[in-house]
């Protein structure tokens, strides 16, 4: 049995007041630390806490200056949160969220977060055994009789939520169904799978259709379908009003589009599996109907914001969705991603994978969970700090600028600020 993670939590018996961050767009020039700063009696400051309030002003503003460097007023480019504790030290948006109408990115844009998805598929699941319904440790045969392999009566719920089945993404097919399947669709070929790469446990193998699967046992179990479930048991917990999964023809409100460079300078129409994509000012746009399996849901298809997010971390962090005890299940170290054979997704020094997160625990620097995604033209990134309880949003419509390299730079700061302690 995996040994569970210990964490330096917030202690879940505490109170959590409303989120303070604007319902609606605010200036750009009132975003950058003047949200909820944490307010100290006039004339009783004390040396430390001047320090760290000029450290905070520092922060911020090298990290605006950085982004800022980053996306051009006139393109795609990104929504910033960063928040310690209850106090949102920056919220701001760079670039535009439509480049057909012009509209500005802010914390209410809606981005598809793709991968950071699944997060929200796994807390589904550790919800649905808190309420009896089925356990993590469930064998896929139970809810999947009709898969012939008998290698599916060893694999689990757990190894589908850390990636660690040995179930390989076997998916193939038409245009159409690279471009339109749903969940359903998704998983369609495990049926007749007589192919694994690892036994159950024994590997990390970063693929989706395996959580398009527990979405489905999630509607199962639950009788109120997936998107229900989670609607009732996980979203509005935690505060969450305008998140929605995507479906083909839904009005999605404050939307981003996606989008990729033109490699024709947007020039002439762009034509990608048989399909002109839009193009507009050296970007072509790349989401639904440009990209493969974006109408996806529970691996990839949930539109929010970052204010919602910020919603989302604190509601983990107060146990407003899940119990303490299956939070810091999910955030256990349960399988390695450091140096796997099978994967180079995240494949990084010092880097697991638990349910539904990954865990950074690098030494000399405090333990990050995170998780990172890629569809079409979204990336997202959404990390947490326990320790310290920082978190940081990051939501772009833009798929050219390393998210890598940007994130480590905004930690530098952070930990050179003392920020992040």
């Amino acid at each position: 049995m995996t040994a569970l993670l210990a964490l330096p939590l917030v202690l879940c018996t505490m109170s959590m007041s409303e989120v303070k961050v604007p319902e609606e767009p605010h200036s750009q020039k009132d975003a950058i630390c003047s949200i909820n700063q944490p307010s100290v009696a006039e004339n009783s400051k004390s040396q430390d806490e001047e320090i760290y309030q000029t450290n905070w002003h520092k922060a911020m503003s090298r990290i605006d200056s950085l982004l800022s460097t980053r996306y051009d007023k006139s393109g795609p480019g990104a929504a910033i949160l960063i928040a310690r504790g209850d106090s949102v030290l920056i919220d701001k948006g760079y670039g535009l969220a439509d480049l057909t109408s012009g509209t500005k990115i802010d914390g209410n844009t809606m981005f598809n977060i793709a991968s950071v998805s699944k997060q929200f598929t796994a807390v589904g699941i550790l919800k649905l055994q808190e309420m009896g319904k089925l356990n993590i440790d469930d064998r896929i045969s139970k809810y999947f009789p009709n898969f012939a392999d008998k290698r599916w009566k060893r694999i689990r719920l757990r190894h589908l939520m850390s990636h660690s089945s040995g179930v390989p993404d076997a998916r193939t097919g038409s245009k159409d169904f690279i471009l339109y399947a749903t969940d359903a669709q998704s998983i369609s070929y495990m049926a007749a799978l007589d192919s694994f790469k690892f036994n159950p446990g024994t590997g990390y193998d970063y693929i989706n259709p395996t959580f398009d699967l527990l979405g489905i046992i999630n509607g199962q179990v639950s009788g109120l379908g997936f998107d229900e479930y989670q609607r009732q048991y996980v979203f509005e917990p935690s505060g969450m009003k305008s998140v929605t999964y995507f479906e083909a023809g839904k009005a999605i409100q404050n939307m981003a589009h996606g989008y990729v460079p033109d490699e024709n300078d947007g020039i002439g129409p762009n034509v990608e599996n048989g399909n002109q994509s839009p193009t507009t000012n050296n970007w072509k746009e790349r989401d639904y109907g440009e990209e493969s399996f974006f109408a996806t849901k529970a691996d990839g298809g949930i539109y929010t914001t970052t204010h919602e997010l910020l919603n989302w971390e604190n509601a983990l962090r107060d146990c407003k969705c899940i119990s303490a005890a299956s939070r810091d299940l999910a955030y256990g170290k349960h399988i390695k991603v450091s140096g796997s054979k099978w994967c180079d997704y995240q494949n990084r020094t010092n880097t697991w994978y638990g349910y539904g997160w990954f865990i950074d625990d690098t030494p000399g620097k405090p333990l990050k969970v995170y998780h990172t995604g890629d569809n079409g033209g979204f990336q997202a990134y959404l990390a947490k700090y326990p320790s310290c309880d920082v978190k940081v949003i990051m939501l772009e419509n833009r798929n050219d600028i390393d998210r890598w390299t940007t994130q480590l730079a905004i930690e530098k700061i952070l930990l050179e600020e003392g920020i992040l302690r």
